[in-house]
Parts: structure tokens; sequence; C-alpha cells
């Protein structure tokens, strides 16, 4: 008999997917049977990551590779992928960059809009093709599906210098709400994953970066930082049948830092 998390059949599509949380999510989709789809600005990260997922027990995958910030060529990569593999099933809107200021006064403009182009617009684009995709598939009898964003904690807490990450993060919560009420009625949910402080290459092994890893994990109960493999388990969950039942709501993969009041 299928597991809970059995994914056979169906098809998850992340952006950001070549690295990071974006791979967390589609390994753990992966080990579940999915064929997976990568959208990603970096080829070369792309092309390496799609052996890997095949490895791991994808049925197939299919790489992408494109800019979120460009609206055409987002839809054009949705073409194709449906075109690859027949439909999607779940899409991870992902891709994001971190572009920290000084201070909120020192923020430029040209960081605020280069932020929001990817975490933000990149996003709605992303979100925009997958609901496009789903809703016809629904008219077409065939109804349902997963849309999935990232979020932060930053949601959360007030971070100085990140205003703009929080803001677009924020933002994009408020979508996820909208489309959970507007694509209930074709079986759609919608749900933001927030990840806590999760360790990826980029974190790197340098003095500072080492600092930082002790302080989040003083602060975390669980007394760790995250890793890409606690990705994999809420990504299977929310990817498949087990959450036909979960939309509008935060699922939040922290070790306990949010609820921390010292």
């Amino acid at each position: 008999m299928p597991g809970l998390f059995d994914l056979t059949g169906k098809v998850v599509l992340a952006t950001g997917g070549a690295s990071g949380i974006g791979l967390g999510f589609l390994r753990g989709c992966a080990r579940q049977g999915a064929s997976v789809v990568i959208l990603d600005r970096d080829p070369a990260a792309a092309d390496a990551a799609a052996p890997q997922l095949m490895e791991l027990g994808a049925s197939a995958v299919h790489v992408e590779h494109v800019d979120v910030s460009d609206p055409a060529a987002v839809h054009a990569a949705f073409e194709s992928s449906i075109a690859a593999l027949g439909r999607i099933d779940c899409v991870f809107a992902n891709a994001g960059i971190n572009l920290r200021a000084p201070s909120f006064s020192e923020l430029s403009v040209e960081q605020y809009h280069a932020l929001l182009d990817v975490n933000l617009h990149g996003a709605f684009h992303t979100l925009q093709a997958g609901v496009r995709h789903m809703k016809s598939r629904a008219e077409r009898g065939d109804r349902g599906g997963s849309l999935v964003a990232c979020g932060s904690l930053s949601i959360f807490h007030g971070v100085p210098g990140m205003q703009h990450y929080a803001a677009a993060k924020g933002a994009l919560l408020a979508m996820i709400k909208g489309l959970a009420v507007e694509m209930g009625p074709y079986d759609v949910r919608a749900n933001m994953l927030v990840p806590g402080f999760i360790l990826t290459k980029l974190t790197g092994d340098s003095p500072e970066a080492r600092k930082v890893i002790e302080h989040f994990t003083a602060i975390t109960p669980l007394g760790r930082p995250g890793e890409i493999s606690d990705i994999e388990g809420p990504a299977a969950y929310l990817a498949s049948d087990a959450s036909r039942f979960q939309s509008g709501q935060t699922l939040i993969i922290d070790g306990g830092r949010l609820v921390r009041n010292i």
C-alpha cells in the first residue's frame, strides 16, 4: 500500500530549487517518488542537483534555467515543464535574495527594488503561473494542487536593516491567504513554509559564520541550527495529499525559536 506521503505520479516544482531550502524541498519530494522540476538561474547548480534527485527516488527530473524576476521567462518555463512532464501538482515559490542594509535610513531605493523584484514579484509570477495551470486542470475535471511559498521569521520579528525583506515575506503571506480562499473551490490549497535558521552551503565556515551558528544554536530550544534535511519532511507533507485539509496557514520549522521569550 502507498505511504501517507506518497507522491508517485505527482510533479513538484521549486524555484531556487538547485540549492538550499529549495533543493531540500525537492529532496523530500523525490524521496516519496515525485517527479521534480528545478527552476533556477544557476545552470551549473541546477544540472548538478538533477542526478542527486534521481538517486533519491525521483521519477523524473526536469530543469529550467530562469530568473524569476522575468515574468515571461517564468511562464515559459512552466509551459515547457508541463509539456515535458504533463502536469504540475505542487509549486514551491522559494527563490530569493538577501540584501541587508546597515540601517533602514541607509537602505537604498535600488536595494529595495532589487530585493522585491525577486522575493515578492518573482514569487507572484511563480504562483500565478501555478494557479493558471491548476485552475485550467480543475476546469477539465482534474482538481487539486498545492501552492507553497517560502516565508521567514522576519514576518514575526523586527530585524534592523531587513525591513524590505520582511515586507516582501509579509506581503507574500497575505497573498497566500488570498489564494487559499480563491483556489479552495478548485481543491487547491495554499500555505507558507517558514524556516528558522537553516545551515546551507552559503553559511560558510568562517569565524563570522561560526559566531552566527553559535548564536542561533543558543537561542533555539532544540539546541541546534536547522539542516536542509529538516525541510524534507514538511515538503513531502505539503506536497502530498496528507495536507489536503490544511490551507491558508504557516508551517513553522524553527526548532522552537519563535515561541522562546527569553
